[in-house]
């Protein structure tokens, strides 16, 4: 089974040591938030450095990750040390994980990137507030890509919400408004 086959299915929880050691815990649908979950491969590296830092600036700059809208997790193989060096350095402002043991990896069903020529993919999840996993990009070679994807899910579920919330507004408008019928 491939990461394709967890789309329009429930994510996975799982609980990996963050940066400080202490344990995360992975719990799509629990608040009710998106998730943007990206998996890459060596903390530190050109690329994964550029797309940490693109996520951190998003956080920052963009409003459709501002005020709670979506948590933004990244995991790779690498150490706790490594991944408190890597944070501290970039100045990282969301959970970073330690998936030493490729137990979130193998959750996900992350294998080997570019065909089997890198040990790990980079691979971004998007999850629903529900816990549904909507969509993944796999692109080991373009880490500019995933900010990109991610940005353009979030803009999408935050239309879904608005949509759905206007459609329950009026339907309690006409409750309210409706008299209560009469007893006799």
């Amino acid at each position: 089974m491939a990461w394709k086959d967890l789309i329009g299915k429930t994510a996975p929880s799982v609980t990996l040591p963050n940066y400080n050691s202490e344990p995360y815990t992975i719990n799509p649908g629990k608040d009710g938030v998106p998730i943007a979950l990206f998996f890459y491969p060596q903390s530190g590296s050109y690329g994964c450095t550029k797309e940490a830092c693109q996520f951190r600036d998003a956080l920052a700059e963009k409003e459709v990750f501002k005020d709670d809208r979506a948590v933004v997790i990244g995991v790779s193989p690498d150490s706790v040390e490594k991944q408190k060096v890597f944070v501290e350095k970039q100045k990282l402002t969301y959970p970073v994980l330690s998936d030493e043991k490729l137990e979130a990896r193998t959750a996900y069903k992350v294998g080997k990137g570019m065909m089997g020529l890198t040990d790990y993919a980079r691979v971004t999840f998007i999850i629903d507030g529900k816990g549904i996993v909507r969509d993944a990009l796999d692109a080991t070679m373009n880490y500019g890509a995933h900010s990109k994807f991610v940005t353009k899910w979030l803009e999408k579920l935050q239309k879904e919400k608005q949509t759905a919330e206007a459609e329950v507004a009026p339907v309690a408008n006409a409750t309210e408004a409706t008299p209560a019928p009469d007893a006799n």
